[in-house]
C-alpha cells in the first residue's frame, strides 16, 4: 500500500482509515466523503462495498487529475451541498477533541497542534516537527498567517505554544470559491494553504485557531508504520 501511494489502506491490523473514520463517527460527524483519484478501485471497493458502517454513511469523489489538495477540495463541492465541511487528510489520525472542537464552532477554523504536545505524545520525530507549518493568530484566536517551512529565526521570534498545522480544517462554501480562484503554485498545483490566503484576504473570511494539546499521528513514509502500529494497538473502531 505504501508504494502505491495510497497511505490511508496502509494496514495496521485493518486499513489505517478506518481508525480515521472511527475517531469522526465518535466526534460526531456522520457523512463521509473520499476524495480518490480514478485509479483507487481497492478504496471504493473496500468503503463502498465491504466495511459495514452503522454510524456513517460514505460518499466517493473523484480528482480526476492529481492537481493539488485546492482541486481535491474541490472535488468535493457537490458532496458538501452549501453545507460546512471537515477537511483532512487521510493519513493522520487526529485527536477527537480537534474534530469536535472544530465542529462545534459557529464558522472556519483550524486545529492547531501545540508542538510540544506532537513531540511529547506522537510518532513523528522531532526534526520533522519542527519543518512543520506554524501558525500565527491574533489575541481574539484569529489566524493570521500559516508560515511555510519557517526557519530558525521565525521560530524564536513567535511566542510559545508554538502551534503547526496538520490540515484540519472546517471550511464554509466560500473555500470554493476560493479554490477556484487561486492560480498554480511555483510547483503546478493548486494548494490549499493559498485558497486560505485567499479566503482570508479577499473574501473577508476569518479562521479560528483552536489550539489542541495532543500530538496527531501521521503515516507519511514506511518508517512511521511501526511507531503508528504500536500507539493505535487495540484501539476499537465502530464506525
Amino acid at each position: 500500500m505504501a508504494a502505491t501511494g495510497v497511505k490511508a489502506m496502509i494496514p495496521i491490523d485493518r486499513p489505517f482509515l478506518d481508525y480515521v473514520l472511527h475517531g469522526l463517527a465518535e466526534a460526531g460527524y456522520t457523512q463521509i466523503c473520499l476524495v480518490i483519484g480514478p485509479e483507487h478501485d481497492q478504496m471504493r471497493d473496500y468503503y463502498g462495498k465491504t466495511l459495514q458502517c452503522n454510524r456513517i454513511t460514505i460518499d466517493f469523489a473523484v480528482q480526476v487529475e492529481p492537481l493539488g489538495t485546492a482541486d481535491a477540495v474541490l472535488a468535493a463541492e457537490t458532496f458538501a451541498a452549501d453545507d460546512s465541511v471537515l477537511v483532512i487528510n487521510s493519513d493522520n489520525y487526529y485527536p477527537i477533541e480537534a474534530l469536535a472542537g472544530l465542529r462545534q464552532l459557529d464558522g472556519p477554523g483550524l486545529a492547531v497542534f501545540e508542538r510540544e504536545a506532537m513531540i511529547a505524545g506522537g510518532n513523528i520525530p522531532p526534526d520533522r516537527v519542527t519543518k512543520f507549518a506554524v501558525v500565527e493568530s491574533d489575541a481574539q484566536g484569529y489566524m493570521t498567517r500559516i508560515i511555510e517551512k519557517p526557519d530558525q529565526k521565525t521560530l524564536d521570534a513567535l511566542p510559545e505554544p508554538i502551534c503547526v498545522s496538520m490540515n484540519c480544517w472546517r471550511f464554509d462554501p466560500a473555500i470554493f470559491t476560493a479554490c477556484r480562484a487561486i492560480t498554480p503554485s511555483p510547483r503546478g498545483e493548486l494548494e490549499l494553504p493559498d485558497a486560505v490566503q485567499y479566503a482570508m484576504d479577499s473574501l473577508q473570511q476569518r479562521f479560528t485557531a483552536l489550539v489542541i494539546k495532543a500530538p496527531v499521528l501521521d503515516v507519511s513514509s514506511r518508517s512511521d508504520i511501526a511507531a503508528v502500529a504500536e500507539k493505535l494497538a487495540g484501539s476499537p473502531v465502530e464506525v
